[in-house]
């Protein structure tokens, strides 16, 4: 028996033991790509806020006593961190939008204990990318990647900061290509890659590398219930990177292709009333007049299975093709019109100029202070809802920013009335009497919450 056993083990370890020897050996990687791996520190001063007047006519000993408490009082100043990387031996560094946004001071610290004071060249809130700038030369640098090299099980390394260990290095694989990931104002720009690479809040903006030592992805987002690392991990992928940079320098500011479209997924029953053979592509719901969707001949009922050379497998692989094109462009786009292949020539709008959220020249938004659009299909299957339209923005000092209401939010009643899609609000919004609490019902992250809003 104790033969048996032995020669099982021995068998074993002949199976196990070259697996074992593939495993990557980091630490050459490490120490050629660290130097140019940076931690930021930011200072947000604290503003100054004032209380209201409410003197009145007061005597004056009292007036005295209430300017003296009502003088404007100044917050603390709020700190944080990330970090971020050199990608120019002239001072220009990589960064998250989110780890820089309102920041009024920023410091970035090398792994040598050498600081500089950075100023922001430009920063894009739709990719979460910001370029700055240090006084520096002959700074040391990392590489971009081919993003279209990078395949799912791959190895992949990141270095950063995270809640504040300086140049922390942490390792794993590449989980998925190309996650969708809506922001709070439901946009959808970005194709991340998931990775299972431990990330926490001070990584933010770190590179994440391939064995080459070449930058794959920038860390921006986790996924967690704790706020630490759970393994799902979010990185852009350098082929957005490139883009924004090349923009930022060149003009401080990002422009994106536009189509003026509210699309959907298409699911098997989908798929089969339409006559496609598999569920594949961009539904179009709805096509925006005189957009460059309308110009070019798309139609509500068409589906959009390649845009532009790239095959759009889910609706959510729509916005990141547009997205990437420059404004002006002309596109190719494949379409599944009554069960027939069509070809149709677009020529891209631009975002920022054209369409800059998903219905908005008008500030303050409808009565309310809200802008809203239609919700998405999926979104309204996963929530177990009729209807329900999405809340894209929120207009400050107004009603609805009074009620609490947030951009994603997901208003299904209004009053004692159903909201099922946007032209229902609309009717619903006009009649609304002033001074008046209404209920109003909506979603937030999966909840139901009630709460009123009142029209002043």
């Amino acid at each position: 028996m104790l033969k048996k056993f032995i020669t099982v083990t021995a068998f074993l370890f002949l199976i196990v033991s070259p697996v074992q020897a593939e495993l990557p050996n980091f630490a050459d990687l490490v120490e050629d790509v660290s130097p140019a791996v940076v931690k930021i520190n930011t200072v947000t001063k604290g503003r100054q806020t004032a209380q209201p007047n409410l003197q009145g006519q007061l005597p004056d000993i009292f007036r005295e006593l209430l300017e003296q408490r009502n003088r404007p009082q100044n917050e603390r100043p709020a700190r944080s961190m990330g970090s971020g990387f050199v990608i120019s031996d002239d001072g220009y560094i990589l960064t998250n939008h989110h780890v820089v946004d309102g920041a009024d001071e920023i410091q970035v610290l090398f792994s040598d204990r050498a600081e500089y004071s950075a100023t922001i060249i430009g920063s894009d809130r739709r990719s979460d990318l910001a370029l700055l700038k240090i006084e520096a030369e002959d700074l040391p640098t990392v590489a971009f990647a081919d993003a279209d090299d990078l395949r799912v099980g791959e190895w992949v390394l990141a270095i950063g900061s995270p809640f504040g260990l300086d140049y922390s290095v942490t390792a794993g694989i590449v989980s998925a290509i190309g996650r969708s990931i809506p922001t709070e104002k439901r946009e959808n720009y970005v194709p991340f890659i998931q990775t299972d690479v431990a990330i926490n809040p001070g990584n933010s903006g770190g590179p994440l590398f391939n064995l080459d030592g070449e930058v794959v992805g920038i860390n921006s987002q986790i996924y967690s219930r704790s706020g630490g690392s759970i393994g799902l991990s979010f990185s852009i992928p350098t082929s957005v990177a490139m883009g924004v940079v090349k923009q930022l320098k060149e003009t401080g500011t990002v422009q994106r292709g536009w189509l003026g479209v509210v699309i959907q997924n298409v699911d098997k029953a989908l798929a089969e009333s339409l006559d496609l053979g598999k569920p594949q592509g961009a539904l179009i719901n709805a096509v925006e007049e005189n957009s460059p969707a309308d110009k070019g001949g798309i139609e509500p009922g068409d589906v959009i299975v390649r845009f532009n050379g790239e095959p759009i497998v889910e609706s959510g692989d729509l916005p990141h093709a547009v997205g990437m094109m420059a404004p002006g462009q002309k596109a190719e786009v494949e379409v599944y019109r009554q069960g027939k292949r069509r070809l149709l020539k677009v020529r891209v709008g631009a975002l920022d100029k054209d369409k800059d959220m998903a219905d908005a020249d008008d500030k303050n938004g409808d009565r309310l202070g809200l802008l809203v659009q239609e919700l998405d299909e999926r979104e309204r299957r996963s929530l177990r809802l009729r209807g329900g339209i999405a809340i894209a923005d929120v207009a400050p000092d107004s009603a609805a920013s009074k009620a609490g209401l947030r951009a994603g939010d997901i208003i299904v009643q209004l009053g004692y009335s159903r909201i099922d899609d946007v032209d229902e609000y609309q009717q619903v919004i006009v009649e609304l009497p002033k001074n008046t609490p209404i209920a109003i019902r909506f979603y937030r992250q999966g909840n139901a919450i009630f709460r009123t809003i009142s029209l002043d």
